[in-house]
């Protein structure tokens, strides 16, 4: 069985094959996608799929045109969002940015044709240092941020952004730090939330706002649960769960997700 298990992974391996981001890895056989930190000899074909690769291009567009390789990150990102849509709520997102992931999501769902809200939450100047743990400030928040602004990574100009949305209706762009901002989230139904603030004080704070919002079945999408470079953001939302009696679902991608279950 051993030997058997070895020569298949063996064959495996032997047919795949590693080819530049710029193209379609996902229409040649045996091929491995290579992006974002995730490498898999498994299949990827949802990138050639019509709709997820509009929602991509949607989300591309939001950031000015530059295509940062989340494939497979925007891909749990809508398959989340798709189900969350068939669940009575709203949606949220915390932390922004130029709007990525949530201008892909929209474009997905055809936002317009929902009755549904989208909140989306961010400094749009970065993140706020009032809000920063000795964990993150450990771990280079401080320098990650300043780093992030210089490159034009993080946006720091709310009035693009505003440009971005405009095209869809029930949009409510709540600028600000969270947690003084949750307050303006009035929903009392929320059925998917994308946490993304690259330090743990305000993830942990939006949770514990969103926790008794989220109705049975809503799914959670944290972006960078999985990542070394931010392990307090883990640590905190580990403890988060533990004490609700859940536990987060780790991906290679990075991402962590959580389905709220039924009564909880």
């Amino acid at each position: 069985m051993i030997k058997l298990l070895k020569r298949k992974i063996a064959e495996r391996n032997a047919g795949s094959l590693v080819f530049p981001v710029d193209i379609d890895v996902s229409e040649v056989p045996g091929s491995v996608y290579d992006q974002d930190g995730l490498r898999s000899i498994h299949n990827h074909d949802f990138m050639r799929q019509p709709a997820f690769s509009a929602a991509y291009a949607r989300g591309v567009k939001a950031t000015g045109g530059n295509d940062y390789m989340w494939h497979w990150r925007v891909h749990v990102g809508l398959w989340a969002a798709s189900l969350a849509a068939k669940l009575p709520g709203d949606f949220v997102e915390c932390g922004v940015n130029r709007g990525f992931l949530s201008s892909a999501i929209m474009h997905y769902l055809d936002w317009v044709s929902r009755d549904k809200i989208f909140y989306l939450l961010d400094t749009f100047n970065g993140i706020d240092m009032r809000y920063v743990s000795q964990e993150d400030l450990a771990t280079g928040a401080v320098e990650k941020n300043t780093t992030m602004i210089a490159s034009g990574m993080y946006t720091t100009d709310i009035e693009p952004v505003r440009q971005n949305f405009s095209e869809w209706k029930n949009v409510k762009i709540i600028q600000g730090a969270i947690p003084e901002t949750l307050s303006q989230i009035d929903s009392k139904k929320i059925a998917f939330a994308s946490i993304d603030m690259n330090c743990s004080p305000p993830e942990v704070a939006a949770m514990e706002f969103l926790w008794p919002r989220f109705v049975d079945g809503a799914i959670i999408v944290f972006d960078d649960y999985a990542y070394y470079s931010y392990r307090s953001q883990k640590v905190a939302m580990d403890k988060f769960a533990a004490e609700r009696g859940v536990t987060i679902l780790s991906l290679p991608t990075g991402q962590g997700m959580l389905i709220k279950p039924p009564g909880f």
